[in-house]
């Protein structure tokens, strides 16, 4: 049986059904607005030519296991975290190094999708592990949820902090705490259990995860933001058995959702946060000396990322790369500000004409 298989439709025109998957939970942004929001439109797109069946969750593939399900065709697109594969994807995740220094979603995720897009090294290693690249997924800054009150350093003394990063982890050991590498699926159990003092993540993660059950204090300190690796990225083989036509709808579909994830995404965590007081959390903004110490910290990162692009995930040209992606992060700093950021329409537009309308007809076709 092939996943792309021609089925026929009700009008009798020949569809395309294609199996699209996201492993987080179906209620997360990422899914909800990146998967199931978006097969819709890319049915209206196509007038039914693309059919997407979706999956959430982890019933069809687990996290680790998303990129080798694109190669191996058991999927025909996926999200795909990169720090899941750092040694398949090192030029994904030495750009990912820089995570903890930028904290708006909105700019982060046009900026990230612009350069995957186009910068040749990145090209080159998608191509070399067999993923077509075509729009990214950001989270939102993360923040502190914890069993006790972490507001300034004295506090965050030995807590031991679940932390998502090599970079974040740096600071979670230099400002005094234990950093723990586990999956955000264990936020809660740990916290529960109390082999975690402390976690980081997107706001959301209150309400959607429950963790306002098991940490009542909040402290709105960024920890960083993560986006490596595709929000869509699809098996080369079925990318190039598109006709030109459906190849431009799924980048106008991946243009409109990327942007309404992220506007949704920031509202939810909004509402989040909101929900979680009225049921009795203490939400804390960092004292100056907890504040004063993630920012001296972005500041030696920004100084040191190249010998860690070097030397931790071996880029020969490390400059350049960073480099590129800073030029380009500046470039949707000042197109954003030109934009209401809470228009879907207009962001999407704006993605279009900037990313998507400029890449040849023939991107990514083998």
């Amino acid at each position: 049986m092939t996943c792309a298989a021609l089925t026929l439709g009700a009008t009798a025109q020949a569809s395309i059904n294609f199996i699209a998957n996201s492993w987080y939970d179906q209620q997360h942004p990422h899914s909800l607005f990146g998967y199931t929001e978006w097969a819709e439109t890319v049915r209206e797109l196509s007038n039914g030519e693309l059919d997407p069946e979706v999956y959430t969750g982890t019933v069809l593939l687990a996290p680790r296991a998303a990129l080798q399900g694109i190669r191996d065709n058991i999927v025909q697109v996926a999200h795909h975290a990169a720090i899941f594969t750092p040694s398949e994807l090192p030029v994904a995740n030495a750009v990912q190094e820089l995570g903890f220094n930028f904290s708006d979603p909105l700019v982060t995720s046009l900026a990230v999708t612009d350069f995957s897009l186009n910068n040749a090294a990145q090209l080159e290693e998608w191509e070399e592990v067999g993923v077509v690249y075509l729009g990214a997924y950001t989270t939102s800054p993360y923040v502190l949820f914890c069993r006790e009150p972490v507001r300034n350093l004295r506090e965050m003394q030995g807590k031991r902090i679940r932390t998502a990063g090599s970079m974040v982890s740096q600071w979670v050991e230099q400002a005094g705490g234990i950093p723990v590498n586990v999956p955000s699926s264990e936020m809660y159990s740990g916290l529960d259990r109390g082999s975690l003092d402390c976690a980081s993540n997107s706001p959301l993660d209150l309400i959607t995860r429950s963790l306002w059950e098991v940490a009542e204090h909040t402290t709105m300190l960024p920890t960083g933001m993560y986006w490596s690796g595709p929000q869509w990225g699809y098996n080369p083989d079925f990318w190039s058995g598109l006709s030109e036509e459906h190849r431009r709808v799924l980048m106008e579909a991946s243009a409109k959702a990327m942007t309404r994830m992220i506007v949704q995404y920031v509202k939810l965590d909004e509402s989040s946060l909101a929900e979680a007081r009225e049921k009795g959390n203490n939400i804390y903004e960092p004292e100056g000396d907890l504040l004063e110490s993630a920012e001296n910290f972005r500041e030696a990162a920004i100084s040191e990322i190249y010998d860690v692009a070097r030397e931790r995930h071996g880029i020969q040209e490390p400059e350049a790369l960073i480099d590129d992606f800073l030029a380009t992060y500046e470039k949707w700093e000042a197109l954003v500000a030109e934009v209401d950021r809470e228009d879907e329409e207009a962001l999407a537009q704006l993605a279009m004409r900037e990313i998507y309308d400029k890449l040849p007809d023939n991107y990514a076709v083998r």
